[in-house]
């Protein structure tokens, strides 16, 4: 791979990158899975302020789960190559379907290993948060999801079908 990989969490400094990730899946019609709902933010400024909300338990909303944003950065190239959500715990709903760790690849980046070693750094977070177990689902038909999370570790327990959008998700837990 040849990149310097790392996560931290987004920053004024690369608000340009971040912009043009969102448009990049836009473009692609490809869901922007992690990135604290990026999709639905044209102003910038507005997406980081719900991201430094929902990080802190006094100010994320209660209906959701404290969480903390994370942007993959090949730091060699200065390049924004994913983005990830870990989520602090679980509520109803992401105990079912979503998990605790959300993340997407660009998609002019894909199938390069990204995800994998995302992944594998986002364990690393979730360790040092305190958690020793953590859900990730990925939907019945994305081979690449379930090996990338299988290469980290994870055992299959079951398949959910969330009724809402009729998706059947698949749950692995991985043990930190």
């Amino acid at each position: 791979m040849g990149a310097k990989l790392k996560l931290i969490e987004p920053s004024q400094e690369w608000a340009d990158r971040i912009i043009e990730y969102r448009q990049e899946f836009l473009a692609d019609g490809s869901e922007l899975a992690g990135t604290g709902s990026l999709a639905r933010f044209e102003n910038i400024d507005e997406w980081f302020a719900k991201v430094v909300a929902y990080s802190r338990p006094e100010t994320c909303p209660p209906n959701l789960v404290p969480a903390t944003q994370f942007l993959l950065v090949d730091e060699t190239k200065h390049q924004l190559i994913g983005m990830l959500q870990l989520r602090h715990c679980l509520n109803d709903f992401l105990a079912i379907y979503g998990g605790h760790i959300g993340y997407s690849v660009r998609p002019s980046q894909r199938r390069q290993g990204y995800a994998t070693k995302m992944l594998a750094l986002a364990l690393e977070a979730a360790k040092e948060r305190g958690l020793k177990r953590v859900l990730i689902t990925c939907l019945e038909d994305n081979e690449g999801s379930r090996k990338v999370i299988q290469n980290n570790g994870g055992c299959y327990e079951s398949t959910a079908h969330e009724p809402n959008e009729n998706l059947n998700l698949e749950r692995y837990w991985i043990d930190l």
